[in-house]
């Protein structure tokens, strides 16, 4: 009996240190996931395989993970948790980043070798200029028998009743532009009643994404879309039956930057992180400017490239208040 009892303690024992094995390896498989630099970003495909692009051709291959979020969901999760928050590194709509650092004091301060045009605070560092757009498909419009619009405050009109696609600003900050547009121009009371048609007009085709209404328009079940600009200017380019308006009322635009949450890394892993936006301002920029055609910083160059005509910004300063209010408009 004690025998026996004594090969069951034997294996008892060697369960433990088999389990305690696995224990130790799962924590080093854990600690290597550690390891990389989370990015947290809302940027369209473009940028990020830019970025993407210009860490894996200077050292950081395999030693990033990148996390792609809708801009509501992003700006929720930054206001409200704030250091908790997974990520190392965050691309993310301007206004969003300053007023999530404000309330919860989380990000480093960015040693990055580059002159901005901008003022910024110096915890953020501005990587795209978002800008928006009316487009149509020139074979749908035919067929439907209408012409294009020529302002924001055209997309009211009852003939475009059916035939337009807009996203939705609850979910999208290219939404938002639009909002800005005819607020800026028309003054809020007339903006209200302007919106309330054009979302008559739009009817089903609110889309939860800014790229939604191009995708809509591009296989012709709408003629008429309101978003992002550069992709609009690359689908003409593509030779898509695709044509674009800058509106009358002037191609509002806002910035997106990015930022490094300080959550007490090592000095080696912020030097990183350092390094890893350094190469995304310099090297992921030369890219990133090519689809958004608007220079941020001293040194750059948009020789040839296809920039709006009347570019605009919201008269007051932009925050996440601000949109709440124009949301709120919707209803």
């Amino acid at each position: 009996m004690k025998k026996v009892m004594k090969f069951v303690v034997v294996g008892m024992l060697s369960l433990g240190l088999i389990s305690l094995a696995g224990c130790k390896s799962g924590s080093g498989a854990e600690k290597t996931k550690d390891d990389k630099a989370i990015i947290y970003t809302n940027a369209d495909e473009e940028p990020v395989k830019a970025m993407e692009k210009a860490l894996d051709e200077n050292g950081f291959k395999g030693k990033y993970l990148v996390q792609s979020l809708g801009t509501s969901e992003l700006g929720g999760k930054l206001l409200a948790e704030g250091k908790n928050l997974e990520a190392d590194i965050v691309t993310m709509s301007t206004f969003y980043l300053d007023s999530a650092e404000e309330k919860n004091k989380f990000l480093e301060k960015l040693d990055v070798s580059v002159k901005p045009l901008q003022v910024t605070t110096g915890y953020t560092l501005p990587l795209t200029v978002q800008e928006g757009v009316v487009f149509y498909n020139t074979k749908a419009l035919k067929e439907a028998g209408i012409n294009p619009p020529k302002s924001l405050k055209d997309l009211a009109k009852p003939e475009y009743a059916g035939q337009l696609s807009i996203s939705d600003i609850k979910q999208s900050s290219t939404a938002w532009l639009l909002f800005q547009g005819l607020i800026d121009t028309y003054g809020e009371d007339e903006a209200k009643a302007i919106l309330a048609k054009i979302y008559e007009n739009a009817g089903d085709h609110i889309e939860a994404s800014g790229s939604g209404p191009l995708k809509k328009v591009k296989v012709g079940e709408v003629a008429i879309g309101y978003g992002l600009r550069h992709q609009a200017v690359a689908a003409k380019k593509a030779k898509d039956p695709i044509d674009y308006v800058e509106p009358s009322e002037g191609t509002y635009n806002l910035t997106e930057s990015i930022g490094i949450l300080n959550k007490g890394q090592s000095k080696e892993k912020m030097a990183d992180l350092q390094k890893m936006v350094a190469i995304i301002l310099t090297t992921g920029r030369k890219e990133i400017i090519t689809y958004y055609p608007s220079a941020l910083y001293e040194e750059e160059k948009t020789d040839g490239l296809e920039i709006a005509k009347d570019q605009k910004v919201y008269s007051e300063k932009l925050t996440p208040e601000l949109l709440a209010k124009h949301q709120g408009m919707v209803e």
